[in-house]
């Protein structure tokens, strides 16, 4: 068990926490909102009032905030994670941040003496209360060895794909792949309803088959009830698309429908939609269609 700290409690970070606390870790909490600290202190966590309180005993401390920008205000500076952690701790950034970023702080850190893993994840808010995260993991091999205890109490799977940068890589991949699937899922709900197809029957045979995905089976009810209640805000992965975007740029990748699904998700949120479920890139394809709908989290 380990002395851990978690900046960050937001819809993931928090109740990652909480399974942090259940699996027995000695659990630090800190946030810019006190009452998700006091929900963790609820939990059995203890609720920390700076980054240096939170950071101070720690071995490993998890930074879980929304980008890039984020992560280095958190961990750079005289109030930072590197200038007041003890040293030879591990740092491990769950954040979703730009694979380059991630390369230059991990060698701040090295500077600093503090290890550096980036672990992002996926799985969303639901995968983050039930501990079945998956969890892309770079950085050295014996840093991601001692990560891994604590990684597999709020994920099931936990895998090292290579040096720094590489767990931030990889998770660009799967939200490309995510959002490119949720646009062809919110095609297909809104060409079945056009057609007066019984949608719940269709999404239940389309499941079983070769069509079956993990955004049919979680997100496609909500999406035919139009419910976007946010487990993954749009405003979030219209920017991990502009990281997406960026690498495969930087890389001489060609990435068609992708950049096409990022300019879809960039105009759901210039309609005001930034704040629903990222599975609201229905109602784009609805609008597109000439067919409104009416929302119930809007």
């Amino acid at each position: 068990m380990a002395n851990v700290t978690v900046i960050g409690l937001g819809i993931m970070g928090l109740p990652m926490a909480r399974n942090l606390v259940d699996a027995g870790h000695t659990v630090t909490g800190f946030n810019r909102s006190s009452a998700a600290t006091e929900k963790l202190a609820a939990h059995g966590g203890r609720a920390a009032t700076s980054i240096a309180d939170a950071v101070s005993g720690a071995e490993v401390v998890i930074t879980m905030v929304p980008d890039s920008p984020d992560v280095e205000a958190v961990v750079l500076g005289e109030d930072g994670v590197f200038a007041n952690a003890p040293q030879g701790v591990l740092w491990v950034d769950a954040s979703t941040i730009r694979p380059d970023v991630s390369v230059r702080l991990a060698a701040a850190a090295a500077e600093a003496g503090v290890r550096a893993v980036d672990a992002p994840v996926s799985g969303g808010e639901q995968g983050a209360i039930e501990g079945i995260l998956s969890i892309m993991v770079g950085g050295a091999a014996e840093d991601v060895e001692a990560a891994r205890p604590v990684l597999e109490a709020v994920g099931k799977t936990v895998v090292h794909v290579g040096p720094a940068g590489s767990g931030q890589t990889v998770k660009a991949a799967n939200q490309l792949i995510v959002a490119g699937t949720i646009e062809l899922v919110a095609e297909a709900l809104v060409f079945l309803e056009a057609h007066g197809v019984d949608t719940a029957a269709a999404i239940e045979v389309l499941a079983g088959g070769l069509a079956g995905n993990r955004i049919l089976d979680r997100k496609a009810a909500g999406m035919a009830a139009r419910s976007f209640e946010p487990g993954f805000r749009v405003d979030l992965h219209h920017k991990d698309l502009g990281i997406v975007t960026a690498a495969a740029r930087e890389a001489g990748v060609a990435i068609p429908l992708g950049a096409m699904t990022a300019q879809l998700m960039g105009a759901l949120r210039a309609e005001g939609h930034g704040n629903l479920d990222h599975s609201a890139l229905l109602l784009l394809v609805e609008q597109l269609s000439g067919r409104g709908s009416t929302t119930t989290n809007d």
